[in-house]
């Protein structure tokens, strides 16, 4: 969340999927301050979801283009998607629809198991330590108990 918390970083990414790769592009399609702007593709540059290629010498010019990494992130944005089109969509309906071409229909993200590939409900699904879980954090009592309870109450 550290990466994401803020509430411009998503959009810029979406506007990525939409095709804008260009600093204008971005500043135009989001009415975005340049410093924030700079600030969020340094920082999706640094963080290896966007890669800056030149597309003009002088002066130097950049397009900002997602790396696989970036990529990744659609399958985020497609949930939160999903979830707006079901709590916050007019009466009309969604806003954006998601058409898949290999099928030819319209669709929306769900998330399902990786192995069964039967949805992932909050009551079916407890959190466990994985390998990287810091063990320092891992020995406090207060996250042992986090991890000992269900999702939903």
């Amino acid at each position: 969340m550290d990466l994401l918390g803020d509430w411009w970083t998503p959009l810029v990414l979406r506007e990525c999927f939409y095709g804008i790769s260009r600093f204008d592009e971005f500043q135009r399609e989001l009415g975005i301050a340049r410093t924030t702007l700079t600030d969020r593709l340094r920082r999706l540059v640094e963080e290896g979801l966007l890669e800056k290629r030149a597309y003009q010498r002088e002066p130097v010019r950049y397009d900002y283009v997602l790396t696989e990494k970036g990529r990744d992130f659609f399958g985020v944005l497609a949930a939160m998607s999903r979830w707006g089109d079901r709590w916050l969509a007019e009466e009309a309906g969604p806003p954006v629809t998601f058409h898949h071409d290999a099928c030819g229909h319209d669709t929306h993200a769900e998330v399902v198991c990786a192995q069964c590939r039967e949805p992932l409900e909050a009551e079916d699904v407890r959190m466990r330590f994985g390998p990287g879980y810091p063990p320092k954090l891992a020995a406090r009592p207060d996250v042992q108990r986090r991890f000992n309870r269900p999702l939903t109450s």
